[in-house]
Formats: C-alpha cells, structure tokens, sequence
C-alpha cells in the first residue's frame, strides 16, 4: 500500500503544533507588513499580527508561496512518502492554487495531487483532516484528491465584519463608506461559497449581524445540506478573530443554542481572512466531511 502524505496551508488557520498532531504537513504563509515580509508562525504569531494591524498606519499583504518554496516543500515530504495530498486556499481567493496544479502537473506527475477544494480557513482544516482519514483508510492520492474536489462547494462561511476600517485599507471600501458605517454602527456581513468573498447584508449592531448569520445558515443547511445533515456528514464552527474571551464565549454559546443537533466546533479564523476584515469579526461556517 502506498504511503500517502496529506499536507495544506496556514490559510487552514491550522498551527504548527496542530497540523503535528494531525500528521498533516503544514506549509506556512507569508505577509507583508510594511513592507518587511513575515513568515506565519516563524516570524510573527496570531497576537503580534494583531497587534501589528491595530496600527492605522498599517498596511498588509498576503504572499503566495514561491515556485521553489513550494517544491521544496514537497521534495522534502517525498523522501518518506510515496504520494503526497496538497490542499491550498480555494483558487476563487488566491492564485497559489493554479500555480500549485501546474508545478504538479509538469514534474510530480502521479506523486502530487492538488486539490482544488474552493475552500478556506476553517472549511480548508475539515477538508485536511478528511484527507487525513481518507489516506489512513488506504485511499490513494488520487482518489482522495476526486473526493475533495467532488465535495468542495458542499461549504458555507457567513462573516460579520466589526469595522470596515481594515476593508477600507484594502480597496474594498472608499474611505466615506467605512466612516459612514462604523459611526452608525454598521455590521456588514459577507459571505464565502466557494470561489470568492462577497457582501451579502448589512446589520444595525452585533445582535442583529449575529442573527443573520445564524439565520442565512439555518437556510443553507435546511435547503443545501439537508440530506448531509440528516446522515451526520456536516461539521458547524462558531469562529471570530481576534476578540475578548467573553465575547467568543457568548458567540459560541449562540450558536449552541441556534443549532442542538450540532457539536458546535470552534477556531479563530485564519490570518489570511483576518487581515482584510480586523479584529473583533464573527463568524458561521459549516462544511460537509468527505468519507
């Protein structure tokens, strides 16, 4: 039987010491902060970015992996593994997905398989683990990678955006825009399926931004992941970024409470979703397991 490696990215939110404990091979992201690059959970953690971005003279990018550091990273997993499982971001949010499929396709050929799973953050950690399972099962590379991608839109992620400050600094708001809906406190809510970031409503305070997302997911679960749902297929998260534990508590306990038939999992969303949307965020999210 072949010995099958399952390996993703920080965009996961999945920590080093996580992924160690998974034995999934984690390849970490970088970000540039004023210019000075910055590799995830070598050079700066989940605190220290936030506390880099609270600055309002900020500014933040996110950096694919390069050619070489992506090959390496495989060379490096090949000398014990016969195959190797790579789920990247969903190529709707980033490029490093279809840069990832041609080096596999022009010199891993039968040894590397990307899955192009169109999810991120904690949709992309179900993924991985699922992976994981499916190799340990005795599933080959490729059979795993069908599967994920079979499976990749069967995901929904709702996000209500405390300020639209970080927003506004990424080009995403005009700067009239995001004093106009933090001073009458605001809440946008956008929405992940899939292949891109987009608004779906806006919310008059917290309260309300919360039961819309708990609403727009009871929608989806009823109407797009019944039959998933009623076979226990489906993972829930109550996710945030960077926000007081009270806060998370009582988000997480909504949740609980909105969904009972659920073991409600729980997880800060990753770097790559927080530094365009800040501190203070919320989140809903849910993913149907590949088997």
């Amino acid at each position: 039987m072949k010995k099958i490696a399952i390996a993703t990215d920080t965009n996961s939110g999945l920590t080093a010491e996580q992924a160690k404990e998974l034995g999934i091979f984690l390849l970490p992201m970088s970000f540039n902060v004023n210019g000075k690059d910055y590799v995830e959970g070598r050079d700066i953690n989940y605190k220290d970015f936030y506390k880099l971005l609270a600055d309002s003279k900020t500014t933040v990018s996110t950096t694919q992996p390069s050619p070489g550091e992506l090959t390496t990273f495989w060379d490096d997993i090949l000398k014990e593994y016969d195959q190797i499982v790579y789920i990247p971001m969903s190529s709707g949010l980033s490029s490093s997905c279809q840069t990832a499929k041609m080096l596999a396709s022009a010199d891993y050929e039968g040894r590397v398989f990307v899955a192009d799973n169109h999810r991120i953050s904690v949709t992309q950690y179900q993924s991985a683990v699922d992976a994981k399972a499916m190799a340990e099962a005795g599933k080959d590379g490729e059979e795993i990678c069908r599967t994920l991608e079979a499976d990749g839109f069967d995901a929904s992620i709702y996000i209500m955006v405390n300020k639209l400050t970080y927003l506004k600094r990424g080009g995403r708001v005009t700067a009239a825009g995001a004093l106009i809906a933090n001073v009458m406190n605001l809440k946008p809510v956008l929405q992940i399926q899939g292949n891109k970031l987009d608004a779906f409503s806006k919310s008059r305070g917290t309260k309300t931004a919360k039961k819309t997302m708990i609403e727009a997911m009871k929608k989806d679960i009823e109407n797009r992941f019944g039959d998933y749902k009623d076979k226990g297929k489906m993972t829930l998260f109550a996710v945030y970024s960077d926000m007081k534990l009270f806060e998370v508590e009582s988000w997480i306990s909504d949740v609980k409470e909105a969904f009972p038939e659920f073991k409600v999992e729980s997880a800060p969303l990753s770097l790559s979703i927080g530094c365009h949307i800040g501190p203070g965020s919320l989140a809903i999210a849910c993913a149907k397991r590949s088997e």
